[in-house]
């Protein structure tokens, strides 16, 4: 429980931080978010198929992070998970990620993966405008140079992804445009 706090008080200076600064680059603050999302996601019963299958982190298309990603997570695991970062370009390759990470240039394509990708199971994390009204569950957002996040909670319940509450007290919470 105290491990969890301190999780979440990370991510809360984490959201202070100014992208530009010296310390962390913008990709740099969002691959740590990433990570910390993890911590406080629940994914539904049978997204693994075995009790030591990594969580799978993925990015769609072209890497933004350069290495921030891979660094971020690498020889960390979460309950008892090792994390493993992938690069891919279509939905069945997409249908193996734990977490999903649709970049802006690669956001138009969005919404036909989003048909493609099997119904439970994937964080689809963004940072294009509209994402998560689209359908995906998290987006970032840069106000003033600050990362932000939304989340969409009607688009985890459908990929039946349960969320923290003390993930969702950080995030501005939006709906659907098609549940509109």
């Amino acid at each position: 429980m105290v491990f969890r706090f301190v999780s979440v008080a990370v991510a809360v200076m984490l959201l202070a931080l100014r992208v530009p600064g010296e310390a962390m680059d913008e990709y740099q603050v969002k691959a740590a978010f990433l990570y910390n999302f993890a911590k406080f996601v629940e994914w539904p019963a049978g997204v693994f198929k075995t009790a030591k299958d990594p969580m799978l982190i993925c990015v769609l298309g072209h890497n933004p992070f350069g290495n921030a990603l891979e660094e971020a997570i690498g020889g960390k695991s979460i309950a008892g998970r090792a994390l493993a970062y992938r690069l891919v370009s279509d939905s069945e390759s997409a249908a193996a990620c734990q977490i999903l990470f649709v970049g802006l240039a690669d956001s138009k394509h969005f919404r036909s993966l989003l048909e493609n990708l099997k119904p439970m199971g994937i964080l689809t994390v963004g940072e294009a405008p509209g994402f998560a009204s689209d359908g995906g569950v998290i987006n970032f957002k840069l106000d003033d140079g600050r990362v932000h996040f939304e989340i969409n909670v009607d688009a985890a319940e459908q990929k039946q992804l349960h969320i923290s509450a003390k993930l969702l007290s950080l995030a501005q919470i939006v709906k659907s445009e098609r549940s509109r």
